[in-house]
């Protein structure tokens, strides 16, 4: 599926039996055809595209998807989270003495508070508050994230790399200040000590990185850094297959997304022509002004 990202419309599809680097090349290779010169491609991190991209395009300019970049990213945060999360429930916890337990021990664990393996459980429930951004988290996610790093202050340090390489894809920026930001958080020592951040920072290369931020370079109104238009449009479709019928054929497949995408246009064209006639409406005078 290929879509225009500043539009959000599908332009072109294809059915193939397997997704590999022939089917890709020969699908790009009709749009070529067809006459789509692109400025900016934007893929996920598929080995599938740089080869046959430099090829067909060379004159554009290729964007992974900052979301899928973050996801991988995040995995490996996850990772350092886990490992924490499990040395801290293994040590420092209480021995259980020998002998029949004493009747106010319930009471006595209650007034000292939760048990290591407990915080453990707290931590890893509340895990993806580590790797939301601070614009999204309410005031009681807010206290959770606080109890979680009382819990267990060690995750301080993965929750600043996470706002750091939030940073580093902030679409506010210049070219030249994203990458100085990649090169400061790739040479921090304290991250590179770290085995599942280290693995992170492998990720951010120059060369990939200047794929990542390659939305930078483009107008403010056509930075577009996710292949999200793709996403929404093979869940409209998925949508479709589940909950209307089981497609088989590959007839009957290839209709249903011609008539899909073709109620698509019509759709958009009609929300195009009703925008355009109430900008052109003339305003009525106001004749209780003129009448006073």
């Amino acid at each position: 599926m290929a879509t225009d990202p500043i539009s959000d419309f599908p332009v072109a599809f294809a059915l193939v039996s397997a997704n590999d680097q022939d089917h890709t090349r020969r699908f790009l290779n009709n749009l070529k055809a067809h006459g789509f010169l692109p400025q900016v491609v934007v893929t996920d991190g598929s080995n599938l595209y740089p080869t046959v991209l430099a090829d067909l395009w060379p004159q554009a300019r290729h964007q992974l998807c900052v979301f899928h970049v973050l996801k991988d990213i995040n995995a490996h945060v996850f990772d350092a989270l886990r490992r924490l999360r499990r040395r801290h429930a293994a040590t420092g916890g209480r021995k259980r003495r020998r002998g029949r337990p004493r009747k106010n021990r319930k009471h006595s664990r209650t007034r000292r508070g939760p048990t290591r393996k407990e915080q453990a459980h707290y931590v890893w429930k509340n895990r993806h508050l580590i790797t939301t951004r601070p614009e999204n988290l309410d005031g009681h996610q807010r206290r959770r994230l606080s109890r979680v790093f009382e819990y267990l202050p060690a995750l301080r340090g993965l929750r600043d790399f996470v706002l750091q390489v939030h940073r580093l894809f902030d679409p506010e920026q210049s070219p030249h200040q994203a990458a100085c930001r990649r090169a400061a958080l790739v040479r921090d020592a304290g991250y590179q000590a770290d085995p599942d951040l280290a693995k992170a920072l492998a990720m951010l290369t120059a060369d990939k990185f200047a794929k990542m931020a390659a939305y930078l370079r483009r107008p403010a109104a056509e930075r577009v850094r996710t292949n999200n238009h793709v996403e929404r449009t093979n869940r409209r479709l998925r949508h479709f297959e589940k909950v209307r019928y089981k497609w088989r054929r590959r007839r009957t497949i290839v209709r249903f997304v011609i008539l899909a995408v073709q109620r698509w246009h019509h759709r958009r064209l009609a929300e195009e022509s009703r925008d355009e006639g109430r900008e052109c409406r003339p305003t009525a005078p106001d004749t209780r002004k003129q009448a006073a």
